[in-house]
């Protein structure tokens, strides 16, 4: 049996889902930084990491061949919001395509290091 809504049951719905999508839509805006930028000293540090971590998917030192994988690239596709999408992607995964959640495994330090690595190795 199929439930119909009424109208003011459809509005409601509309704003809760506006509202929701405000929220995701603010946090995704909001600024992220990293918090190491400048730290020169952690790019070795943060290319083990990285190697440790993330190569069995990325390549070792980020060298992938396959474009939807390829880390070298994000400065290319997310110009000035590459820290907070780089940021956002690690601690929430990617199920749809196989990237886990970091969070809770890694700690941020420890992915901000990895992205000081990462930052020198963008494709112009």
């Amino acid at each position: 049996m199929q439930k119909r809504f009424k109208r003011w049951q459809w509005a409601a719905i509309l704003v809760a889902t506006l509202g929701l999508v405000g929220i995701v839509c603010a946090e995704e805006s909001q600024d992220v930084a990293n918090p190491f930028d400048g730290r020169n000293d952690l790019i070795p540090k943060g290319k083990t990491l990285f190697n440790v971590h993330c190569s069995h998917c990325h390549g070792p030192n980020a060298v992938q061949g396959e474009r939807k994988r390829d880390l070298r690239r994000l400065s290319r596709r997310y110009k000035e919001r590459m820290p907070a999408v780089f940021y956002q992607t690690v601690i929430t995964g990617r199920a749809d395509k196989g990237m886990p959640p970091w969070k809770g495994v890694l700690e941020d330090d420890t992915l901000w290091t990895i992205f000081t690595f990462l930052e020198t190795v963008q494709k112009e």
